[in-house]
């Protein structure tokens, strides 16, 4: 069977369980597959561009190099699944299980993940520029040498997240929750983090020079002389 005719086919039947299946390389630009059971599939260097995956079930899933620039995945189930390189650009995930998701080397620039739950999620290299990141939970996620620049992590969960040499330059965290976060070596020039928990954080050669730190909890907090820290800005 062609590729065309096997995509032809499972438009068809999208209602249908297809666990299991190999769909690698195949084009489903704009495909229909709300609510599907795609869980264990195989989906990688696929397209599925502006696809509609809301409520679907990924888990445990291969999406490799996919594409998925400006899907709608909201609520969708990606507990699991292998993502590393795929592209999520624009997508709307949110509300959606990423935890313990391979997201390393990722595109969710201009995503939103509003309320995802990216706990303990690989993030690492990840470039999240501009995403929509409010209420999001990444407790314990990897976020190394991640790009946050612009943001909106308001009133996120970062508890025990990795956050070595990310840019989090001009981001908001009003509110934010990182407590025990690792910020060695971060950019948080010109951030936001007004209220935010900053308790037991490492802040070690952090830049956080003209950031706003006004009524955050900076108890407990690790920095030393490459700390960088306006203390004019401390409410």
């Amino acid at each position: 069977m062609t590729k065309q005719k096997l995509r032809t086919c499972l438009l068809k039947t999208l209602q249908e369980q297809i666990w299991g299946a190999n769909l690698s390389g195949i084009n489903l630009f704009n495909a229909n597959f709300s609510g599907a059971n795609l869980n264990d599939a195989n989906l990688d260097g696929t397209n599925l561009s502006n696809a509609k995956l809301g409520g679907a079930d990924l888990g445990g899933a291969n999406l490799s190099g996919t594409n998925f620039g400006g899907a709608n995945l909201s609520g969708a189930n990606l507990s699991g699944a292998n993502l590393s390189g795929a592209n999520l650009s624009l997508a709307n995930l949110s509300g959606a299980n990423l935890s313990g998701a391979n997201l390393s080397l990722v595109n969710l620039s201009g995503a939103n993940l509003s309320g995802t739950n990216l706990s303990k999620a690989d993030l690492n290299g990840a470039d999240l520029s501009a995403a929509n990141l409010a209420r999001t939970d990444l407790k314990g996620a990897d976020l190394r040498s991640a790009n946050l620049s612009l943001a909106n992590l308001d009133g996120a969960n970062l508890s025990g997240a990795n956050l070595n040499g990310a840019n989090l330059g001009g981001i908001k965290l009003t509110g934010a929750n990182l407590s025990g976060a690792n910020l060695s070596d971060a950019n948080l020039k010109v951030s936001n983090l007004n209220g935010a928990n900053l308790s037991n954080t490492d802040l070690r050669s952090a830049n956080l020079s003209d950031a706003y730190l006004n009524f955050a909890n900076l108890y407990g907090a690790k920095i030393n002389d490459s700390t960088k820290l306006d203390h004019k800005n401390l409410g």
